[in-house]
């Protein structure tokens, strides 16, 4: 056993969150680790005997009993999903610990934790409210400085009609968009490293053809070579976290619909509609799942297994694709 038994948890925290970072969680995850962790350590050391600031709590004082007197303080005004994420968090730590030979045993199967509870979903509002979206971003504003139509339409569409979460869209290269033409997919980088397919149709691909073509007029060829991001801002660079976020808001400003987003959802609400209505136009939860790219699917593969046929079926049933057909010729007539 390592001799860190007297080692303080600050750095045991620092050292437990470098060695998650070799698997690419994404910036913000790490950082609800590190708020986890140090929030509660902090009410450890606060309500300690003798009193100690967080830089002095050392791993050996964290006991079944003091952790459980801890998470009860944390959980007193917090939200049954903030307590049951921190739960997690330092069940993931002392897991860690533990692998290191830093304590002998996992602490965390002695604190009570809620259950979490099931994310609800949150679409858009009103019947008719994506194909308005489409629409009005679909034509030119000429109040925008610089409109770009096809690429807002083409992130728009998406998240519509794909599901896409924002952190995948920002990770899709030009190359993500394979296939031939009636099978044309978009290869996924899903949450959690877990890769997907998703069929797209006809309708979404001339959308994204059309806004690759404009891309093409706007900044050359080599602005679309197979390993440049998919999604680029009105210089050409890759669009961040923040630029899309108040792309696709100032989408909804455009479009008269902000109060017909659920608060907290912005994009994700995108997202949420199109499993909505793949659910409403008869798709499955096997398949919604599978297309989602959600988390369960690894450990119910049996039961959920799709074929491509199947999937692309179910995006077909998807009801905002015939909203697209408009925006966009049929070049073939």
């Amino acid at each position: 056993m390592h001799d860190k038994r007297d080692e303080s948890v600050v750095r045991l925290i620092e050292e437990f969150l470098t060695a998650r970072a070799t698997r690419k969680p994404s910036p913000h995850t790490l950082e609800a680790y590190r708020r986890d962790l140090r929030t509660v350590a902090t009410l450890i050391g606060a309500h300690g005997t003798p009193p100690l600031p967080l830089d002095e709590l050392m791993i050996s004082a964290l006991s079944s009993r003091v952790m459980r007197a801890a998470f009860a303080r944390f959980a007193a005004p917090r939200a049954a999903s903030s307590v049951h994420r921190a739960w997690s968090s330092w069940n993931s730590f002392f897991t860690f610990l533990v692998a290191e030979g830093v304590v002998a045993g996992n602490p965390m199967p002695a604190v009570g934790r809620p259950r979490a509870p099931l994310p609800q979903p949150k679409p858009l509002r009103g019947e008719d409210t994506p194909e308005e979206l489409l629409a009005s971003v679909a034509r030119e504003d000429e109040r925008q400085r610089d409109p770009w139509p096809e690429r807002d339409v083409a992130v728009l569409a998406l998240a519509l009609c794909a599901g896409l979460r924002l952190s995948e869209l920002l990770a899709l290269r030009v190359s993500s968009l394979t296939g031939r033409p009636g099978e044309r997919r978009v290869d996924v980088a899903g949450k959690g490293g877990r890769p997907r397919v998703v069929p797209i149709e006809p309708e979404l691909d001339r959308v994204l053809v059309a806004y690759l073509d404009s891309r093409t007029g706007r900044f050359g060829s080599r602005s679309v070579r197979p390993d440049s991001a998919l999604l680029v801002d009105r210089r050409g660079e890759p669009l961040r976290r923040g630029g899309l976020q108040y792309l696709v808001d100032s989408c909804y400003r455009r479009a008269g619909i902000v109060d017909r987003v659920p608060r907290g959802a912005r994009l994700h609400a995108l997202r949420h509609t199109f499993a909505t209505r793949l659910a409403e136009d008869g798709a499955s939860a096997a398949e919604i799942m599978r297309l989602l790219g959600h988390a369960s699917l690894a450990s119910s593969q049996a039961y959920i297994e799709v074929t491509a046929g199947q999937q692309r079926a179910a995006v077909r049933s998807n009801r905002t694709n015939r909203a697209l057909a408009g925006l966009v010729p049929d070049p073939q007539g």
